[in-house]
């Protein structure tokens, strides 16, 4: 009888530690005011200072477009755009890869964002363009000051990326 205390408590002590490991995980902890935490597939966690945190992207679905390869993406907007001013001239939009933008029309500065696969600027003096694809080409919609770009453009005209290759 002696033999059979230790084994069933053997087993018991099994048991339990078998149960336990297919027990839930413990509950996330609790980040810091004005943290993120990031919880990844296999477990580990992150914890980031939404201070540090410029913008959050996720990138569009992926098709194949005109630049040969697959986007459309963020990338393929960066470089130097020529695009129509409205009124039968063309000026220049750069796009960085910082969110930078000028426009040689005034040489005026902006900052620029990647929003449902279009690029959407926002001038220093207000005014804001969006450069989207249409069909197979690029067209630049303007907007005055104050109008959303969802709104009835001021003008559109034909947008071309010159940079060599566009990312």
């Amino acid at each position: 009888m002696r033999v059979l205390v230790p084994a069933a408590g053997l087993a018991a002590l099994l048991l339990f530690t078998a149960s336990s490991s297919f027990a839930a995980p413990p509950a996330a902890a609790k980040g810091a005011p004005g943290t993120m935490v990031i919880v990844f597939k296999d477990g580990h966690r992150q914890s980031i200072n939404l201070a540090d945190i410029e913008r959050v992207e996720y990138p569009a679905a992926e098709t194949a477009d005109s630049f040969g390869g697959s986007g459309p993406s963020r990338g393929r907007f960066i470089g130097k755009w020529d695009a129509g001013d409205g009124m039968g001239g063309t000026f220049t939009i750069s796009l960085r890869e910082d969110g930078d933008a000028m426009r040689s029309i005034g040489n005026v500065h902006g900052r620029w964002v990647y929003v449902d696969g279009e690029a959407q600027i926002t001038w220093d003096d207000g005014a804001e363009d969006a450069i989207r694809r249409v069909g197979s080409r690029y067209q630049k919609f303007a907007y005055k000051a104050g109008r959303a770009f969802t709104g009835t453009p001021d003008n559109v005209t034909n947008a071309r990326n010159t940079t060599q290759k566009p990312i």
